[in-house]
């Protein structure tokens, strides 16, 4: 058995992206470890908190909640703030995850995964799947913690934008409604400028988790907060659910690319 440490931007990011990874891992007997860089400062604020209760509260006891879902052993907040989307006033606030000094916040990193003894870290690709600040600073403060603390095995969590454009020409063809705001162009700009997630061609890791759906489902509903039941995650049926997330995609360091499938722990 061995250990997995999934290092994630924001909270309620360790469910969408590796949240079956996570269950999966758990369920066959690793230890797993979630590591969020931000506190989450400036998702979507809830109409229902308490007096003296703020976002940053809420979002870590949602994530406590998902990572009960998820099996997930240990939570830890590196307590950077969130950086906001690019090109806002946020992303230049000392405070932020943006404007941390790379070896010092690899420098935390590295010290849990030392103390868990990591065998595998996850980060995201080299543009954060969507261009978020905070998503490509993970991947390049997440590199160089794996560099400081010897873990050899390195696997960047992606989107496949080939899987996602045939999902969505399918769900177009069999007249399926798709909102104006789930409607759009995989191979337009993000916000970084960049299309989203890699090609398919450019994965090397087809992970198969549709055995642990229930638990990634349980997970994402538990951030109440920023996915509401009406978001379209919550509303697919459980084959369509199943089709879109039954697998998760990565990128292993130094392997070649080539689509296959695959597991963190081979």
């Amino acid at each position: 058995m061995g250990t997995l440490v999934c290092f994630h931007a924001h909270p309620d990011d360790e469910s969408i992206s590796t949240g079956g990874s996570l269950a999966r891992a758990s369920a066959e007997g690793h230890r797993v470890v979630v590591v969020i860089a931000t506190n989450g400062d400036y998702g979507e604020v809830p109409d229902d908190l308490a007096d003296g209760e703020t976002l940053v509260d809420r979002r870590r006891q949602e994530t406590a909640r998902s990572a009960a879902a998820l099996g997930v052993h240990r939570v830890e907040w590196l307590g950077y703030k969130d950086s906001g989307m690019t090109g806002w006033e946020q992303n230049s606030d000392p405070s932020s995850f943006l404007q941390a000094p790379v070896d010092e916040a690899a420098a935390r990193l590295a010290d849990i995964l030392r103390e868990e003894s990591a065998d595998v870290v996850t980060v995201y690709d080299w543009h954060g799947n969507y261009g978020h600040p905070d998503h490509i600073k993970v991947h390049t403060v997440g590199h160089r913690a794996a560099e400081l603390a010897g873990t050899a095995k390195v696997f960047e969590a992606t989107m496949n934008r080939d899987h996602i454009i045939r999902m969505m020409d399918a769900a177009r063809q069999a007249g399926a409604p798709i909102s104006e705001e789930d409607d759009f162009d995989p191979n337009g700009a993000a916000d970084d400028g960049n299309p989203m997630g890699t090609p398919e061609a450019e994965i090397t890791h087809a992970v198969d988790v549709t055995a642990h759906l229930d638990a990634k489902r349980e997970s994402l509903r538990a951030h109440r907060s920023q996915i509401t039941d009406t978001s379209f995650f919550l509303q697919m049926p459980a084959d369509a659910f199943s089709h879109a997330f039954g697998t998760e995609w990565f990128i292993e360091k130094g392997a070649e690319p080539g689509l296959r499938p695959g597991w963190l722990f081979e």
